[in-house]
């Protein structure tokens, strides 16, 4: 039986009717989860629901915004091998929590990481039956993998990330210049992003930092990743882009003052997209109290003026979308219990836990920027599906694509406490902020996931395995075994099929 959604305030984020806040409904068929039809009006609603009285399932949700189910790209889920940093089962509820139908889980810091085809084939089998959104994969690319690019994309992965300096684990080394020129080089043609941790080679800069003071203050941390990593780093991508066709695209970008090498770039024709992160809009070095090493990340959290010179650049659309880059570890590991190590901010792991806060951490700056519905959901939705090769099918409630939605108030406020959070670790540094914007509902494909109540209502974990791939096809005659499936076919239960080469 389909199911019809109505709301007084529904936004569709549509490729062909007018932007703009409506009352109406969505119909979403039982069949395959897609939109099958538009209410474009209350009078609308009601004379379907007249006409088709006992054909669907009918869920109001008064004046609460209806809108399209949000995608982050930048999420590490660390099953297998580090399942206790964070799973499949935690990580994408609290997604759902959220308002997240679709979240692409990074190639590290599993173990294996995600750099070969077998392992692609751990991470899926690890996922299968936990997952409460829809998952997509980074593949990695390290300085010994490079036959496998293609046949990871032929499985399924929409692109690669690199290091271009230590990444903090041995199983993921970074690249060196030749080897991001040579990974381009295969890349081109296919369709796939290479994206970049854009911190140059971090013992190379050393020399330049001054001798660090307290390591319970977090300016002795900040001191050691100076803006000017970044800036080299991107420097490189510039160049790469530049040189050859390939999808570029910088991870959490955190200084501003990279900003004109990327215009530069993108003038010249570079296809270089560009993210930052939820944390380096909302966060402040100035403002970051001593020995919280739940506010380390790399790169850093810089200073006031140059958050506000990000803001500028989302304004100005010179960053394409906003992530979380959700990097949790144990409270062992962020050096947040006792001990003579406790808050060291030089030691402690890197890495911000936020998956479930993205829309009110990016809504409440919103209203002090001045960014409408419409770039929200364009930064938190279109954009990302874009990147991540999704945008056929997600970021939209067009007839045709997933029914997934989100569904929150947007005048409501919510203060974050650890009770609340779905991530298996409860360290974040938004803990006893006041946040505005209110998720009450996340539908994947029809299906209500999650709804906000009392104890907040959770369905059974339907999210699905995404192994699109790029819309380009890569030629299974270049692999170095031959199949019959064409590249982006490949499903989740032949992946199980150790017949199968993949």
């Amino acid at each position: 039986m389909d199911t019809v959604y109505t709301s007084k305030r529904i936004f569709l984020n549509s490729a062909s009717l007018p932007a703009e806040v409506f009352p109406g409904g969505i119909v979403v068929s039982a069949h395959d989860g897609k939109v099958t039809r538009v209410l474009p009006s209350w009078a609308a609603v009601e004379r379907y629901l007249k006409d088709n009285e006992g054909a669907y399932e009918h869920l109001d949700f008064g004046n609460l915004m209806l809108m399209p189910g949000l995608i982050d790209t930048h999420v590490h889920i660390n099953e297998p091998g580090r399942t206790e940093w964070e799973g499949f089962h935690t990580a994408t509820k609290a997604a759902a929590a959220g308002g997240f139908t679709t979240i692409c889980d990074m190639p590290l810091n599993s173990i294996p990481p995600t750099t070969t085809v077998a392992n692609l084939r751990a991470k899926v089998n690890a996922a299968r039956g936990k997952i409460f959104v829809d998952v997509a994969f980074w593949g990695g690319l390290v300085p010994d993998n490079l036959p496998e690019l293609r046949r990871l994309i032929a499985a399924g992965v929409f692109g690669f990330k690199c290091f271009l300096c230590p990444s903090g684990v041995e199983e993921f080394p970074h690249v060196t210049e030749e080897q991001v020129m040579e990974a381009a080089r295969l890349l081109e043609g296919t369709g796939a992003v290479l994206a970049f941790h854009a911190e140059v080679e971090c013992q190379r800069l050393q020399s330049d930092c001054p001798r660090p003071l307290d390591p319970h203050k977090y300016r002795s941390f900040l001191q050691t990743r100076p803006d000017t990593m970044e800036q080299r780093a991107i420097e490189l991508v510039a160049k790469v882009a530049q040189r050859h066709d390939v999808r570029a695209h910088i991870v959490h970008l955190s200084t501003a003052r990279a900003l004109p090498t990327i215009r530069a770039a993108r003038a010249l024709g570079a296809r270089l997209t560009v993210e930052t992160c939820h944390h380096y809009l909302s966060l402040a070095a100035e403002d970051v109290p001593d020995a919280r090493t739940e506010y380390k990340c790399c790169p850093p959290i810089r200073g006031r003026t140059n958050r506000e010179q990000l803001w500028r650049a989302v304004q100005a659309r010179d960053i394409d979308l906003i992530v979380s880059d959700h990097s949790p570890s144990t409270p062992q590991l962020k050096l947040l219990t006792d001990g003579k190590r406790q808050g060291n901010f030089l030691e402690a792991w890197g890495g911000i836990s936020s998956l479930q806060l993205g829309l009110p951490l990016f809504w409440t700056g919103c209203r002090r920027y001045g960014l409408s519905l419409q770039e929200t959901v364009r930064l938190l939705c279109t954009e990302p599906a874009r990147l991540s090769g999704l945008d056929h099918r997600k970021s939209r409630l067009d007839v045709g694509y997933d029914g997934d939605m989100c569904v929150w108030d947007p005048e409501g406020t919510v203060t974050v406490t650890e009770d609340m959070l779905e991530f298996q670790h409860k360290a974040t540094p938004y803990l006893n902020r006041t946040l505005q914007g209110v998720v009450h509902a996340t539908i994947l494909r029809g299906s209500l996931i999650y709804q906000r109540t009392d104890v907040p209502a959770f369905g059974p974990p339907l999210g699905s395995i995404l192994l699109d791939g790029p819309k380009a096809v890569v030629q299974r005659e270049e692999l170095s075994k031959s199949s019959t499936l064409a590249a982006g076919s490949i499903s989740v239960e032949e992946l199980e099929d150790d017949d199968i080469d993949l």
